[in-house]
């Protein structure tokens, strides 16, 4: 049985926060109707996910057996390695910019171009590195906005922590959360090497004791798309 294929649409979107277009790829379900709801999700490193993380198919095959609500799957590519930085990394000049923009701008046009439920808990995002980190700052910046988050192998550092412990309304968020055992030297994009494990079990503590809807694994392996990819089944059904 050939399991029905979504499409993947590119669109570009004005954006006054950054002052400049971005790009979007925007996954619709092959049954997509506009008599329908949708939840969303929304990938930093959206080619990444599409590309490496094959999460078009994944989507295809689970909405085909119903094993997924109805979901649409947005991805926001990045320029280059300096455009990612400036825009996911907490101390890179457009990260608030960039928060901004996925609240303030993106959403209001999702929600008017498709037809979404409109409420938080049926908004994700997901990004892996520096990207789990910019979709996380973005959840608990704005928790009405996005109800879900999830993060693979995450950066964290001073900053997430300070955001983690400050947050007063956990009831709002759900975290999806995994890291791997070997993470621990972690060639990163600026050529330094980081321990990404422990800072993520520091994590893991914290949003265990403020009681957050959270799952927790720790994977069999380091920082790359050979461990997210297969997790992804996983990742999809937890929160959908």
């Amino acid at each position: 049985m050939e399991i029905p294929k979504g499409t993947i649409k590119e669109h570009t979107i004005k954006s006054n926060e950054l002052g400049e277009d971005i790009q979007l790829l925007i996954y619709l379900p092959a049954n997509f109707s506009p008599l329908y709801k949708y939840s969303l999700l929304i990938a930093q490193d959206g080619r990444d996910y599409f590309q490496l993380g094959r999460i078009g198919r994944l989507a295809d095959e689970y909405l085909y057996e119903r094993e997924i609500e109805n979901l649409i799957i947005v991805g926001i590519p990045y320029k280059d390695v300096e455009d990612r930085r400036r825009k996911y990394h907490p101390a890179g000049e457009q990260n608030q910019h960039y928060i901004r923009f996925l609240a303030h701008e993106l959403v209001p046009f999702l929600d008017n171009e498709f037809p979404t439920y409109q409420m938080g808990s049926t908004r994700a995002l997901i990004g892996d590195s520096l990207g789990a980190t910019v979709s996380l700052m973005t959840a608990l910046q704005y928790p009405h906005t996005f109800g879900k988050v999830l993060l693979q192998s995450p950066l964290v550092e001073d900053k997430v922590f300070g955001l983690v412990e400050s947050f007063s309304e956990p009831e709002l968020l759900e975290i999806y959360h995994i890291v791997g055992n070997q993470e621990t030297e972690v060639q990163t994009t600026n050529g330094k090497i980081s321990d990404f494990l422990n800072p993520n079990r520091k994590l893991s503590e914290i949003f265990t004791n403020k009681a957050f809807t959270y799952f927790y694994d720790e994977f069999d392996g380091d920082h790359t798309w050979t461990y997210w990819q297969p997790d992804l089944k996983r990742a999809l059904k937890v929160m959908f």
